[in-house]
């Protein structure tokens, strides 16, 4: 899925969100994946600096439900509140 230029540091931030927050959960980007129904080789593009990867809403919706987090706060999140670090609702 290819990403236009005006959306690339969209994609970019949100790999960069999902990569620190899984890494805040203990998940290794296998482990991730299988919670999130998609391979580590998606996982792995996703959050790789520097490169806009383009996926899917459904593949967005698991990855939160995976890192347990409220798809809004995984879009709008830049540094994490104590409450979605220690998954707190």
């Amino acid at each position: 899925m290819s990403v236009s230029f005006k959306n690339r540091d969209r994609f970019i931030q949100l790999g960069i969100v999902i990569s620190s927050l899984r890494k805040i959960r203990g998940f290794s980007q296998e482990q991730l994946a299988e919670r999130a129904h998609t391979s580590r080789t998606l996982i792995s593009s996703i959050e790789a600096p520097g490169i806009a990867k383009g996926f899917s809403l459904e593949i967005f919706f698991n990855i939160a439900d995976a890192l347990e987090i409220d798809p809004a706060d995984l879009l709008s999140a830049s540094v994490f509140s104590d409450e979605i670090i220690n998954n707190k609702k």
